[in-house]
């Protein structure tokens, strides 16, 4: 039933700033920020919504001074609080928030990136930069109210070969089913420098943590040419993971991966047709599991065309094999994006977005079951 539901759902679904159940959570220019980047949104085990992005305060260059952003909803996204920030070290870079839930403690993680905001992407990938990238985590114990230190997990978390690393950008997940159940895996990305192309020293990985974040590894790696990545399990009962990333290859689509242990080893990319992109973050979500009353459904979210317009919704019920249906949310220019499954049903959907930019602005919108 829930997927006639959502079927309905989506075909109604028409420009989103047209829509009742749709608003800005940030706008460039406000709130002492020039710009802001790079949205993650999850609901907590209480049922609260917490919305992620980068605050950038001079510029809207992914270098410079960054700090992590947040807000909060406990009415299912009808209203929200003040912006807070979670992260803050001076002049330099605090990026790509990638939120993760644990639903047996009921502790949020978010999992980051940093740099010294003078160096950029491409002198940290050439590693002609002062410093290079480095991975932390925060822990909030009380649905995202407080926050701990953020502290370093780059030791164990990244090759020491590698230059540029992105947590995400989007969020993680939680196994459910078989040998691994139970374990946080934050999808990622690097570059290894040891690469003459840099496009071809560009790779996709996951870490992961088996004692609910107290500490974390390094899993398997996927490459060449694939970058932003997002993780969903299939519902195979067996924990199989399935990677959706950001390719490099030139044709304009999305790419798969799978591990069938949980993280540590990946096939081969493989292009999805289908899944049109413009060299752009997506995001990917289950939806639904089998069960007596509901299929399988995963969702992904991007914008579906050859340049950053057109932020569409799509649907699949066999696994990610296909995807019969696709639906706008907004046809103008928009750009990263991600969801989260709502309190009582329904999909909320955090992207960015705007008239003339996609970076205008980042928009919070409700897709609701009748």
């Amino acid at each position: 039933m829930k997927n006639c539901l959502l079927l309905l759902l989506l075909a109604g679904a028409v420009q989103a700033y047209a829509q009742t159940d749709t608003m800005s959570l940030f706008v460039a220019g406000t709130n002492g920020y020039k710009s802001n980047r790079i949205p993650a949104i999850v609901t907590t085990p209480k049922g609260t919504l917490l919305a992620f992005c980068e605050g950038r305060k001079r510029s809207a260059s992914d270098a410079g001074d960054i700090d992590i952003l947040l807000r909060r909803s406990t009415d299912g996204g009808r209203t929200w609080s003040a912006q807070q920030v979670i992260w803050d070290d001076g002049a330099n870079t605090c990026g790509n928030p990638c939120p993760v839930v644990d639903e047996s403690t009921g502790q949020v993680l978010l999992v980051m990136t940093h740099n010294l905001g003078t160096d950029k992407e491409s002198d940290i990938i050439k590693k002609t930069a002062q410093g290079t990238r480095t991975v932390w985590v925060s822990t909030s114990n009380d649905d995202g109210i407080s926050w701990l230190a953020p502290r370093d997990i780059t030791a164990t978390t990244k090759n020491p070969k590698w230059g540029w690393y992105a947590t995400g950008p989007g969020i993680g997940i939680q196994v459910k089913h078989g040998p691994h159940s139970g374990r946080l895996v934050i999808p990622c990305d690097f570059s290894d420098s040891d690469s003459i192309d840099l496009h071809a020293g560009y790779g996709s990985h996951i870490i992961y943590s088996d004692d609910h974040g107290q500490s974390w590894k390094l899993g398997g790696t996927i490459t060449p040419k694939q970058n932003e990545c997002q993780v969903v399990e299939l519902a195979d009962g067996n924990g199989t993971l399935l990677m959706n990333m950001r390719s490099y290859f030139g044709r304009k689509c999305r790419t798969h991966a799978i591990s069938y242990d949980g993280g540590i080893t990946w096939t081969a990319p493989v292009d999805v047709p289908e899944l049109m992109e413009p060299v752009c973050q997506a995001s990917i979500l289950r939806y639904t599991w089998p069960g007596k009353k509901t299929k399988s459904c995963i969702l992904f979210l991007n914008p579906a065309s050859g340049k950053r317009i057109n932020m569409s919704i799509r649907a699949s019920y066999d696994e990610g094999k296909t995807w019969p249906v696709i639906r706008t949310l907004w046809a103008g220019p928009s750009a990263y994006s991600c969801m989260t499954v709502l309190p009582g049903g329904g999909v909320g959907c955090f992207y960015e977005a705007g008239e003339k930019s996609s970076y205008e602005r980042m928009v919070f919108q409700v897709l609701r079951l009748p």
